[in-house]
This record gives C-alpha cells, structure tokens and sequence, in this order.
C-alpha cells in the first residue's frame, strides 16, 4: 500500500512541478493524498466495509498511479508538440486529459460499485464525488 501512495507522490508532483510551482504542487499532491485517505475512510465507514480498506485503497491508488503515468506522458507529449509548433497543441492536451477524467471516474465507479455492490448510478455520483473532494477541495485550498 505505501509504495503505490509513494509513487503516486512522486509522479504527482511531477505533473504538478511541470504545471505550476513546484513547491504549490507539492502542497497540493500531499493534500490530495489526505482527501484521498479521508474519503476513502468515510466510504467504508458509511457502508460498513472497514475490512476492505487495504484492498480498495490499494484499487483506487493503483488507477490513481496509472492516470497520473498518463498525465505524465501527456505533458512530455505538450512539450513536445510546443516545442515542435503544433498548432492546436493546447486543445490536443486539454482533450487527452478530459479523456483521462472520465476514464478515471469510470475506473473508480466501478471499483466502488464492486466494493459496496451498489447500482451503477450510485457508483458513479460517488466516483463524482470522490473526484471532486480529492482534486477539487486541494485545488480550492490552493487558490485561497
């Protein structure tokens, strides 16, 4: 379980270094890392599966760890798409990474639909909401 949260780390605060500040991003990653933890935490306690807190932190952070490998590459593939003049580089970055969220929220949905054996729509608004407290609250912290 640590090294897959250590990866993640690390690979988080590379996109993050490569986006922003590197000294915000890694704020940033280590806050994400706690939401993550936290909503994790308050999953299995709602629905009375604390037994499987290994397995489905173990779950989501290897998806975590594999999208962030993604995003990793889709910044070397910005960089080089600028560095070569491409002309609708930015647009070609942004849609990979929309492509990125949605499977990610595709991903944990049904690793949480699988965990607590809940229908698709209820997975799917909590893999929502997983995502928002995750990377939403980290990034709303960081505006302020």
């Amino acid at each position: 379980m640590w090294k897959t949260v250590a990866f993640y780390l690390i690979s988080g605060m590379i996109v993050e270094g490569l986006i922003s500040d590197p000294a915000d991003g890694t704020l940033e990653v280590v806050l994400r890392t706690i939401m993550a933890f936290s909503s994790i935490a308050a999953y299995l306690l709602i629905f009375k599966k604390w037994q499987f807190f290994n397995q489905m932190f173990i779950a989501i952070f290897v998806c975590e760890n594999f999208m962030m490998t993604l995003a990793v590459a889709t910044e070397a593939l910005y960089f080089f798409m600028v560095m070569k003049h491409q002309e609708y580089s930015e647009e070609i970055a942004i849609g990979i990474g929309a492509l990125l969220v949605v499977w990610y929220i595709a991903v944990v949905s049904y690793i949480l639909r699988q965990t607590f054996t809940t229908k698709m729509s209820v997975s799917i608004i909590l893999a929502i909401s997983y995502f928002v407290l995750t990377y939403g609250i980290p990034m709303l912290f960081m505006d302020i």
